[in-house]
């Protein structure tokens, strides 16, 4: 079992900023890859960023030069830094960990949280 809970998600004026921190615990040796979707009314849940264990990153391309994913292992903590927030970038935000357990993958989720920007 893997649990995942985020934290750091809120209400802000556009250009703002916010940090969201996902924190994993239990099963957490085989985690590879961290990451963040998100999933507004109206639209599927998609890929925001992610991050591989030797610090490889990916981005969404409407996030590209505003969104910073890091990770801190000791912790088993993975970080999404949020700068020049649009309202458009308004969704539920969910952590995700994907790993291997013996041969197969696995992927876990959080519970989500609310990031809301006002115009």
């Amino acid at each position: 079992h893997v649990q995942l809970v985020e934290s750091g998600g809120g209400l802000v004026q556009a250009g703002g900023s916010l940090r969201l921190s996902c924190a994993a615990s239990g099963n957490i040796f085989s985690i590879n890859t961290m990451g963040w979707y998100r999933q507004s009314p109206g639209n599927e849940r998609d890929l925001v960023a992610d991050i591989t264990s030797s610090d490889r990153t990916n981005y969404e391309d409407s996030v590209k030069g505003r969104f910073t994913i890091s990770r801190d292992n000791a912790k088993n903590t993975v970080y999404l830094q949020m700068n020049s927030l649009k309202p458009e970038d308004t969704a539920i935000y969910y952590c995700y960990a994907r790993g291997m357990v013996g041969t197969t993958s696995r992927r876990y989720w959080g519970q989500g949280t609310q990031v809301t920007v006002s115009s």
